[in-house]
């Protein structure tokens, strides 16, 4: 079969072209491999009428109501290589399986690299966070923390107050400019320059810091900006551009989340430099409207 749109990511940005797409009545077909970015993360918040509830149980009842359309086909499975036949994409699986289409919606994510800090990989997603709005609620009133990893990171030290009592890491890298720490001081942020060297408490609990000289400060939260990297290569593939961010490349998408490849269209966190489910959310239903639109008038 030759499908109208293939969608690569099946997690939020990539559910929400689907249903475009679906109600739309195209022939749509959802490649997933069943590992999104926010697995780790125990519940999902700040999305309209999803709030509190874990994104795999947000997933799956999405995934129910698209097989409730006869013209969607969802494939658990992994793309590894994309190219064009004629007027066609044709997307490679790893199983050696080939599926085309007219055009492409990738929502393929990214990975983050965390920091190589003892105790920090097993409490991510739970007291070491990047969102303060998806996560800051839940660790609110404690001492919290901001570890820094890019220039983006004194911004983020500015805004943590409003949750906690906030301590900025800067690890001996990122100091803050004198406009910054003048910033930071009337926002009651504790600048420290030795670097974090271990997070301390039970299980995924976070108690305390140690610091490279020997510090131990108590700490019940930590926000880190991780290094991110694209999950696919399918956009390097078929040659769409990409942009410097913050904390790694992403797609370049116009308002419509059309790439620079024509018939290519990205959303959700491979395609933006700062991510949430809502905009990604968004963006899926932005990009499955266009490709809809570019079926009928291509030009």
């Amino acid at each position: 079969m030759t499908y109208d749109v293939i969608i690569v990511g099946g997690s939020f940005a990539g559910q929400s072209a689907a249903m475009q797409l679906a109600r739309a009545r195209r022939k749509v077909l959802v490649v997933d491999g069943r590992k999104p970015r926010n697995r780790f993360a125990e519940a999902s918040h700040g999305f309209l009428g999803q709030d509190g509830k874990a994104p795999a149980a947000i997933i799956a009842e999405a995934s129910r109501q698209l097989g409730l359309y006869k013209t969607v086909t969802q494939l658990q499975g992994e793309a590894t290589e994309i190219g064009r036949e004629g007027d066609l994409f044709a997307l490679t699986l790893a199983d050696g399986t080939t599926q085309r289409a007219t055009r492409i919606v990738l929502a393929t994510g990214v990975r983050d690299e965390l920091p190589d800090i003892e105790g920090l990989q097993q409490r991510w997603g739970k007291t070491v966070i990047h969102c303060p709005f998806c996560h800051g609620y839940e660790v609110a009133d404690r001492p919290l923390g901001v570890l820094a990893g890019n220039p983006m990171s004194v911004h983020q030290a500015q805004m943590i107050p409003d949750w906690g009592p906030t301590t900025y890491f800067t690890q001996g890298q990122w100091e803050p400019d004198p406009e910054q720490a003048a910033l930071l001081d009337a926002r009651g942020v504790t600048v420290v320059r030795s670097p974090v060297v271990e997070l301390l408490g039970e299980g995924t609990d976070l108690e305390a810091v140690r610091l490279n000289d020997g510090r131990v400060l108590p700490l019940g939260g930590l926000f880190v900006a991780p290094k991110t990297h694209l999950t696919s290569p399918l956009a390097e593939q078929l040659g769409c551009a990409l942009e410097a961010g913050p904390t790694g490349p992403f797609i370049r998408v116009d308002s419509f989340q059309q790439t620079t490849v024509k018939g290519v269209y990205a959303a959700g966190d491979a395609a933006v430099a700062m991510a949430n489910a809502t905009m990604a959310s968004a963006a899926g239903v932005m990009a499955g409207v266009a490709a809809h639109r570019s079926l009928i008038m291509p030009d």
